[in-house]
C-alpha cells in the first residue's frame, strides 16, 4: 500500500500559524495534523504500508521534509517527498507523486481528520470516503445508485445534486491506472474552473466500467481554519479520553493546579494556580500561572500568565500576559 499526502498548500485561512509552520504539521491532540492522518489510515489499511508520499511546496524547507520523512519511517514505512511549485489543482497535485502511484493506493488531503470503525477492503476497484453536509455547493460531491455504486462525480455543484460530499479520502486498487488518467488530463489540457481536478479523472475510470463505492467515516473532521482546528482538537481529546489513553504526562509540575478532563498536557510543563480544560492541549515545557485556560490549542515553550484563555490557538515560545487586577466591585455590577 502506498499512501499519498497532497499538502503543498500555504494554508492562508490558518495565519499566523501558518507563516511558520505548514498547516499539516500543526499540532491538534499532542501530533501534526499530517502524522494523526497517517495513523489513522495506518489503523484501517491493517499491515503492508509500504510508502508514505508526501507533495508539500518547494519552500517548505529541509526542516519540514526531516519531520514528513520521520512520520512515515514511525509506521515501517519509506517517506518520500514530492514538490508542487504550482497550485493548478488535486489532479496535478497528485501527479507530482507520479513515481509512487502504483499498486494499491491512498490518496489523504492533509486536513481531513476522521473517527472510523472500518477495515479497508483492498479488492474494491475504488473507494471514495463521504460524508452527508448541509451546503454541499463549497464540496466535490457524488450520486449513487440503489446497489450503493457511486454514478456520479460532481465538483462543487452550485445547484443541489446530492448532498454527499467527498472528504477527501480515496482508495485505488490500481495506481498506475490513477496515474495514467491524470496525465490524460495534463497532456490534454482538460481543466474544470481552471484547475485539473481529480473528479474529471475518477469520472473518466467509471465511464471505462470501474466501480467506485462510497466509503463512510463515523466523524468527519475539518482543521481549515482556527475555530474548526479548536473544535476538532476537542473531539479527538474526547476520543482519547473514553479510550483511556494517558493524558497527563508524569512529569508535569502541578501546585493548585486543576486538570479537568479530556485534557492533554505534554512533558515538563508547570502549572501554577490555574484551571486547565476541558478540551485543552498544552504542548511540551509550558508554563501556566493564575489562568483559566479551555478550548484551546497551545504549542510548545510557552508561557500564560494571569489570563482567561478560550477558543484559542496559541503559538510556541509566546510569553503572554492578561492583567491583573484589584478589585471592589459592589452589588449589582456588570463588569464586561
Amino acid at each position: 500500500m502506498k499512501i499519498i499526502v497532497p499538502m503543498a498548500g500555504m494554508g492562508k485561512r490558518m495565519r499566523p500559524h501558518t507563516l511558520t509552520v505548514p498547516k499539516p504539521l500543526i499540532p491538534v491532540a499532542g501530533k501534526p495534523i499530517v502524522q494523526k492522518i497517517i495513523e489513522d489510515l495506518a489503523k484501517v489499511c491493517g499491515t503492508g504500508i509500504e510508502e508514505v508520499a508526501f507533495i508539500i511546496g518547494p519552500s517548505f524547507g529541509a526542516a519540514v521534509e526531516k519531520e514528513l520523512v520521520a512520520v512515515a519511517n514511525k509506521l515501517g514505512a519509506k517517506g518520500s517527498i514530492y514538490y508542487q511549485h504550482e497550485p493548478l489543482g488535486t489532479a496535478h497535485a497528485i501527479m507530482c507523486a507520479k513515481e509512487s502511484l502504483e499498486g494499491n493506493c491512498l490518496v489523504v488531503f492533509a486536513d481531513t481528520l476522521f473517527k472510523a470503525d472500518f477495515t479497508l477492503d483492498r479488492n474494491k476497484d475504488g473507494i471514495i470516503w463521504v460524508q452527508k453536509v448541509d451546503d454541499p455547493r463549497p464540496f466535490g460531491v457524488v450520486k449513487v445508485n440503489d446497489e450503493n455504486t457511486i454514478t456520479d462525480f460532481i465538483e462543487k455543484p452550485q445547484h443541489f445534486v446530492s448532498d454527499l460530499a467527498i472528504i477527501g479520502i480515496y482508495y485505488f486498487k490500481d495506481g498506475v491506472n490513477l496515474r495514467s488518467e491524470l496525465q490524460y488530463l495534463l497532456d490534454n489540457d482538460i481543466r474544470e474552473k481552471g484547475e485539473y481536478q481529480l473528479t474529471n479523472a475518477l469520472e473518466n475510470m467509471k465511464q471505462k466500467g470501474l466501480k467506485f463505492e462510497p466509503g463512510q467515516v463515523t466523524e468527519w473532521l475539518d482543521c481549515g481554519n482556527k475555530n474548526s482546528t479548536v473544535f476538532t482538537n476537542s473531539r479527538i481529546l474526547h476520543f482519547m479520553h473514553e479510550a483511556n489513553e494517558k493524558m497527563v504526562d508524569d512529569s508535569v509540575v502541578l501546585e493548585n493546579a486543576i486538570v479537568i478532563q479530556p485534557s492533554l498536557i505534554g512533558k515538563n510543563v508547570t502549572l501554577k494556580n490555574c484551571i486547565i480544560g476541558p478540551n485543552a492541549s498544552i504542548g511540551e515545557a509550558c508554563t501556566i500561572e493564575r489562568s483559566v485556560v479551555s478550548n484551546c490549542i497551545i504549542q510548545n515553550n510557552t508561557t500564560i500568565q494571569n489570563a482567561v484563555v478560550d477558543n484559542a490557538m496559541i503559538g510556541s515560545f509566546v510569553h503572554y500576559v492578561g492583567e491583573a487586577k484589584d478589585l471592589s466591585i459592589g452589588d449589582y455590577t456588570t463588569v464586561i
